[in-house]
Formats: structure tokens, sequence, C-alpha cells
């Protein structure tokens, strides 16, 4: 007896239509309702964390009013709200529709819950389905597009899903053909909120993969454009979900939690050369754990007693289909297993929030935060090993492999459809003039909480630059939606990058050059009781001929009450020493104005202030700038002209923008 695919492929659709609304509800969290290193993080915490445990309350609101009613309203407003981001109304508007969406999709999986005792290949498709379409759209999902392309698919995944929710408690409220569902199931809607987070983070996450691809460029801490960055995602897709939906072998309860924990804590020693490692091993130990926990099995009173044709609801709760002579008790059973998968859903997703809201707080409190990622796996772990195999499993909706391959398919067109390597090359002869940009991206949020590429690339490409410095490049927090903004900005400027990392291996400063770049180098600097890490990147420009420049990115991140003068001397140190004559330009967000202590380190390094004929040039806050704290320095053998600071609303900072003419040769 199977499950009918119809219910398994619209829990699919549902998760891939709660991801697309957590892509962006979560960065509204510190572009919207409040702003990062500003609003108070217990504050924007307390919001994020109030929706998951409001969501707790779901569980007795299905028992009292039924699972159907409540699944099909949820999944209605789900749909409705998932549709309408995909106008990225910005603002306001845009934080509270995904907030109701997110708190449709939490009652909705609540409601399935209860109806469903076998959620592993709903789950593990719509998290590997998810994945798959985030990388062939290269990381930027429909939400954000606002094509008519994105309007079209958003629709037609929009009305799959609300025909499969119609259909899936058709006659008999179940998720199992002819039967009532079972009591297993708990484990596996326990997991599905940590789940989720490991996957998001690490295992089923393009933008890691990609921007693990890129430190094999290089090695050590400096990361380079890749070639085909998202090659690693179809080897993770299928190895998720060979394991996920293939019945679990003995050893599985050993090799599983081992991997999964093994992939966190690579992924928290925060080094790039070990995030491809931790993507293949959490994915293989997640789909294996998942795997575990799917102890639906067949069902040992006769099929003849009940069809899905002929079974009629238990009662108003929709949690069984028709008991027999003798189903009083079977009844109570089945309400009390239905109550214990919606509470463990319910608790899942709390967890999912709890390591979110903890992992990414602590860029602002200033907390080590390695052990989120490992203690979230060890419950999966714990859970996994703990479950008793089934003697008699249920076979699945979809044959494993044809699945697993169809998947697999689709994510092996990212590397096709969604790289692009562009290649610095140099011109005739080395250039009289150099145009630098530097610009505290924000992550690629506008101050409306969109995700704004084409404003940032109108910001930075309306100067025609030859260099970009950037500040604040996050290239797959999930917290911002997973995106690999680098590759994103980098592709349609059609410029090659470096980049260091500061905070971890994904969120830092990086150049883009038109020019081949060599020598990168970067230095971690002094914390000095600041919570964010920062760092210094530095690379030579070859501009032709023998003539070389360096360049040096940072963002200086000042301790509490007081400004990044430590920092800002080692900047200074580092920028010079490694230039070691040559021309040289250090730019970015210094955090310190004209006259402070800070500033004055690089002016007594010799550096001279590119910027100083247009002072004052305020760029933060971008909407009405009052402060200087965007800065270029140069080596006195370059000259400046031109300064401006274009205004606009693609970043909380405006760029700022400076031609150098190089010295003679």
């Amino acid at each position: 007896m199977r499950y009918r695919q119809v219910t398994t492929g619209t829990l699919a659709l549902g998760v891939i239509l709660l991801i697309d609304v957590l892509r962006v509800w979560l960065p509204g969290i510190i572009t919207i309702f409040g702003q990062a290193a500003s609003t108070p993080a217990e504050l924007m915490g307390a919001f994020a964390l109030g929706w998951f445990v409001l969501a707790l309350g779901a569980p007795a609101v299905v028992r009292r009013v039924g699972a159907r009613p409540v699944t099909v309203v949820a999944a209605v407003a789900l749909a409705v709200a998932r549709l309408a981001l995909t106008a990225a109304p910005g603002g306001r508007t845009q934080l509270w529709l995904a907030t109701a969406g997110l708190l449709a999709g939490l009652v909705w999986l609540v409601g399935v819950a209860a109806d469903t005792d076998r959620p592993v290949p709903g789950l593990a498709l719509g998290f590997a389905v998810n994945a798959a379409l985030h990388a062939v759209l290269d990381t930027v999902d429909l939400v954000w597009r606002g094509d008519w392309v994105a309007w079209l698919l958003s629709s037609v995944a929009v009305a799959l899903f609300l025909f499969g929710a119609a259909r899936s408690g058709n006659g008999d409220g179940t998720a199992r053909s002819g039967s009532r569902a079972g009591v297993g199931g708990v484990r596996a809607w326990l997991l599905a909120g940590p789940a989720l987070l490991l996957a998001g983070m690490v295992a089923l996450s393009p933008a890691l993969a990609e921007t693990g691809m890129s430190y094999l460029q290089v090695g050590g801490a400096v990361a380079r454009s890749p070639l085909f960055g998202m090659a690693p995602v179809p080897v993770a897709v299928a190895a998720f979900l060979c394991t996920a939906l293939t019945r679990p072998q003995r050893w599985s309860r050993v090799y599983g939690p081992v991997a999964v924990v093994f992939g966190a804590v690579l992924f928290a020693l925060d080094q790039g050369d070990l995030l491809l490692p931790a993507i293949l091993l959490a994915a293989v130990g997640l789909g294996a754990c998942l795997a575990r926990t799917d102890d639906a099995s067949l069902p040992t009173s006769d099929p003849a007693a009940g069809t899905a044709d002929s079974a009629g609801l238990a009662d108003g709760a929709g949690l069984a289909a028709a008991a027999p002579a003798d189903g009083a008790g079977d009844e109570g059973v089945d309400r009390r297993s239905a109550a214990r998968r919606g509470y463990a859903v319910a608790a899942g997703m709390l967890v999912f929030a709890l390591g979110a809201v903890g992992y990414y707080s602590a860029y602002d409190l200033g907390y080590p935060n390695a052990s989120v990622p490992v203690l979230v796996a060890l419950l999966v772990a714990v859970v996994a090993f703990a479950a008793r195999p089934v003697a008699d499993p249920t076979p699945g909706p979809f044959p494993p492999l044809r699945a697993a391959g169809a998947v697999t398919a689709l994510a092996l067109l990212a590397p096709v459809l969604a790289d692009e390597v562009p290649v610095a090359s140099n011109r005739e002869g080395p250039p009289e003039r150099l145009t630098v940009v530097a610009y505290n991206i924000r992550m690629g949020f506008g101050l409306d909480g969109r995700l704004d590429l084409a404003g940032l690339t109108e910001a930075v490409d309306g100067q025609r630059p030859d260099v970009v410095l950037l500040s604040e490049v996050d290239r797959a927090w999930l917290l911002n939606g997973g995106h690999d903004t680098l590759d994103l900005l980098a592709d349609r400027l059609g410029m090659s990058y470096v980049f260091g990392p500061a905070a971890d291996p994904v969120w830092g400063d990086a150049v883009l050059s038109r020019w081949p770049v060599t020598d990168p180098r970067t230095l971690a600097l002094p914390a000095v009781g600041a919570p964010t890490g920062a760092q210094a990147l530095a690379v030579t420009l070859d501009l032709g001929d023998g003539v070389r420049t360096a360049v040096v990115s940072t963002h200086l991140q000042p301790p509490p009450g007081r400004g990044p003068v430590v920092q800002a001397r080692a900047v200074a140190d580092f920028a010079t020493g490694y230039a070691a004559g040559r021309p040289l330009v250090v730019a970015g967000d210094l955090n310190t104005e004209p006259g402070d202590e800070a500033f004055g380190q690089f002016t007594a390094a010799g550096l001279v202030d590119a910027l100083a004929s247009a002072r004052p040039l305020a760029t933060s806050p971008a909407d009405d700038p009052r402060e200087q704290i965007d800065h270029v320095f140069v080596s006195p053998d370059l000259t400046a002209t031109n300064p401006v600071a274009p205004r606009g609303t693609a970043s909380d900072h405006l760029p700022v923008a400076v031609t150098l003419t190089l010295p003679p040769r």
C-alpha cells in the first residue's frame, strides 16, 4: 500500500513556499524591523522568536477545530502571502506580508502533521528541490525577480500547492490511502525544523557551495572567482536524497549521526577550505538521519476495512479515517498521536528559530557561536540514533532513485545556467588613470529591505570603475536569504573578485577588478572588544608593462563607545608594508570621521585623503547622509580628482568614487 503521491507532493511544495517566505522574512528582521548593529539584538531576536512561540498554540486549535479546516485556511494564507511577496513591495508591507506567510506556514505544518505519519519523503523533496531551484536561479529567488517569468512560475507553484492541499484531505483526512494515520511520525516531524536549519546553513546551501569552491582557487584565507562554483550542489542534493528516501541500513544508525555532526563541526571551524567537505558530510548525514526517523509501517488491519473512497472523517477534527466497530479506542489513540505530531513540528520549528537567532545574534553581541550548528546537529543525531527500525515499512510514494535522479538533474543545470566567470585582462598598455569605488553594500539589501542588486549595480557601474572595494559582503548567510551577493554583483559588473573573510568564511570584504589581480593577502584585525570580526584584504593590480598598484579593502569595527584606533593603525601598517613603495589605495567603511584619532592613523602613515577636495562628503545614512565614515586613502604619488558620493538607497551607505592619476613612468 503506497502513500498518495499528492500528499507527499503537496508537503514538498508547501515546504518550498515556506522556505521562500523565510528568505524574505529573515533579512527583514535586520533591515526593516530593526537595523543590525544599531537596534538591540535582543529586541530583534524577541521579535523573531515570538512568532514561533505563538505557533505552539496551533496544535490546540487543530484539536478543537479540526485538522482539515485549519490546514486549508493556513495553506491559502501561505499561498497568498508567497504570491504577494513576488511584488517585493519593500518596507513594512513586505515585512508583515512575510510574517503572515511565516505564521500561516507554521500553522499549516501543524495541521499537516496531525494527518501525516510519514513526512520524511515530502520534507526531503521540499528541501532538495528548493536547493536545486535556488542554485539554478543563481541564489536570487523568484520572490526578488519580479518579472513576468517570476510571476508565472510563482503562480503555477501556488496553484499546484492549493490543488494538492484541497485533494490531500479529500475523503479520508489522512496521508495514506485507505487507512488512518498511524502513531508514528513524531520523531520525523520533530526534526523538520533542525533539518531545515542545517540544510539552509550548510548541507543544501548553493551559496555556501559556491563560496567553498572559491576558496579552492587560491587556498588559505583568500577566495577568488571560481570556475563552475555550483558544481557541488548536485552532488550534495543527490547524496541527501539517496540517503533520505531509501530504506536505512543497519549501519546507518552510526554513519548518519556521525556524518551530520562531523559536517557541522567542520562548518563551525570557520575555515574556507573546509566548507566543501562540511557540505557533503552534512548532506549525507542529514539524509540518513531523516531516513532513520521514517517509522511509518504497513497497517495491521485488513485493507478492505476502509479505503480512500469509502472512508469518512472520524470526527470534526479530521484526525483519522472511519474506524471499525471497536474504533473508539483507536480514535483516542489517533487524537493523541496527531497532537504529539503537531507539538513535535511546532517544537522543531522553534529549534530552527532558536538556532538561527542564537547563531547570527553573536555577530552583534560578541559571544562564541560555533557551538550552535553543532548542538543542532547533535539533536538530529540523538533523535535518529534513538529511532527504532520498522519491521514492515510502508513503500514510499516515489521510487527513491528516480526521485533523486530527477531532482539531481535539475540541480545539474546550475553549473551551466548560473555560473559566470568574468576574466580580468590587460588592455593595451597601462592606463593613465584608475577609477576607484568603495561601497558598503549592507549584504545587498536597500533601505526598504529589498534585495536590490540592480540598484547596487547601477550605483557602481555608473562610475565606470576599474576597481571596486566592497564592505559587508555576505556570501551565504541564511539570515540574509542564502545569497552569494559577491558573485551576483561580480557577474553583473563583469569583473572578477577576490574575497577576504572577516566575521566568518562567508562574510567580509572584497576587491573587484577589471585588471588582473596577483598576490592576495589578508590580515585579521584585533577585535579589541568589537563583536564583529574585521580584516584587511590586500591585492596587487597588474596594469601591464610592469606597472603595479597595491589595493587594500577593509571595514573597521569600532569597539563599544570608542573609535577603531587600534584597527586603523594595524591596517595602515599592513598596507604600507604590503605596498613596499608602490602606489597604494586603502579604502572602505572605516567608521571614523576626519579629525578623529583613528582617521589620523592613516595620515600619520603618510597616506593622503583622496576625498579631501569634496569635504564634507557624508555617506551615512544613505537617505539623509550626516556622517563621513567611508573613505579612500592613497599614497602621495597618486593624484585624486573628481571625488563623489552618488546618491541612492540601494544600501544604508552611499558609495564613494574617485579618479586617480598614476605617477609618470
